[in-house]
């Protein structure tokens, strides 16, 4: 098999077994060069376990892994070429900051100049200037997770691997070491695979984002891609929030689906790049709560209308969320962004909201069970 001269990483119909398991089934992507590539999933979905095998710290069952154009599948994981960052911090605690980071370049048997210059511009990249004496005792959680991407990243590797680096972190400083790594990949401009079960991290940071769930790779784009037209329910709910509910299909075209729901309300959408479905058909209906626009007084004959009584109203600074209740006894969400009139819309208010038609998702009755449930 020869793969595209812009393919860094291709894994081709991937299997990996543990006893009564299926790890990883039939997984297929292609990562290019330079690409800053998320495996997003819940706990247990085979993300790491994937990883692991792009690494060669586990061996596939069926499938193969290419590094460029060459077949990577019997090389054991030290002649893989790749750097890793791991959960834990993994530090050598006996050894400075500059010998930690040293150590790779120390197996490879580098140039002591060459060395030296290399390891300053590592630790200049991931601001640890001033530390390099220090040991991982006298270092933040942080600091530790620096020198361990600096160690990962002075090697020169064709691809980095990252399986959760900044889980045991603080929030706020997940959120800047995010930021970090970000621009330090941009600029080094290493391949990276980067394993996470947050979505928010995960489409914040991400060229690309592949979505797993029970060893199942269940779609591969862009985090607007995914995030704005997800290909289930399930993915639509594990990428971002939603409101979900039921109809049945009363009338469909090349353009546009409309939707009868239990209490006879009609709603269209126009997202039908994948839907699979014929008039009478049930399906499941959702939309993101920012996408539901607060109205005041709509018109009768006004498009995708939904009404209903505000029961929980909670306050977040720059935007409001209300829960509220149709008449027939659907719970749904809505969002509204710096809002100017305080006091409106309390709990027990009636409350109406437009969902705009290509803002209304639509997706077949049946599916998987939802993903992380």
């Amino acid at each position: 098999m020869t793969t595209d001269s812009s393919t860094r990483l291709r894994i081709a119909n991937l299997t990996v077994k543990f006893p009564g398991t299926v790890a990883v089934d039939n997984a297929s992507i292609d990562v290019k060069p330079g690409e800053f590539f998320t495996l997003l999933g819940p706990s247990g979905c085979g993300k790491t376990t994937l990883l692991r095998t792009i690494a060669g710290f586990c061996h596939q069952n069926e499938g193969h892994i290419y590094f460029n154009d060459r077949l990577v599948d019997l090389l054991p994981a030290h002649r893989r070429d790749t750097g890793m960052v791991f959960q834990n911090y993994a530090v050598f605690p006996h050894l400075t900051v500059w010998q930690n980071i040293a150590y790779g370049l120390r197996a490879r048997r580098v140039p002591k100049l060459e060395m030296s210059e290399r390891i300053k511009e590592a630790i200049r990249l991931v601001d640890l200037n001033g530390y390099e004496e220090r040991k991982p005792s006298q270092l933040s959680g942080g600091q530790q997770q620096r020198v361990v991407v600096a160690r990962a990243t002075v090697v020169r590797p064709q691809i980095l691997l990252m399986d959760e680096p900044l889980a045991n972190l603080d929030a706020k400083l997940r959120v800047r070491l995010r930021e970090e790594l970000r621009e330090l990949q941009r600029e080094l401009g290493i391949t990276t695979i980067y394993v996470t079960h947050d979505q928010e991290e995960a489409l914040s940071i991400s060229d690309r984002i592949a979505v797993m769930w029970m060893g199942k790779v269940q779609q591969i784009g862009s985090p607007m891609e995914v995030y704005r037209h997800p290909v289930s329910k399930s993915v639509a709910e594990f990428v971002g929030e939603g409101t979900f509910f039921t109809g049945v299909v009363c009338h469909m075209n090349d353009d546009e689906i409309t939707v009868e729901l239990e209490d006879g309300k009609r709603l269209v959408s126009d997202s039908l790049s994948r839907l699979e479905t014929t008039e009478g058909d049930p399906v499941r209906l959702g939309f993101r709560p920012q996408d539901a626009k607060i109205v005041i007084n709509p018109a009768p004959n006004a498009e995708n209308i939904l009404i209903g009584t505000v029961i929980q109203k909670m306050y977040f600074g720059g935007l409001v969320r209300y829960n509220f209740e149709t008449s027939s006894g659907l719970q749904m969400q809505a969002e509204e962004y710096a809002p100017i009139r305080d006091g409106s819309n309390t709990e027990g208010d009636a409350i109406s909201i437009s969902i705009p038609r290509d803002r209304l998702m639509v997706f077949p009755v049946g599916e998987e069970e939802e993903i992380g449930q």
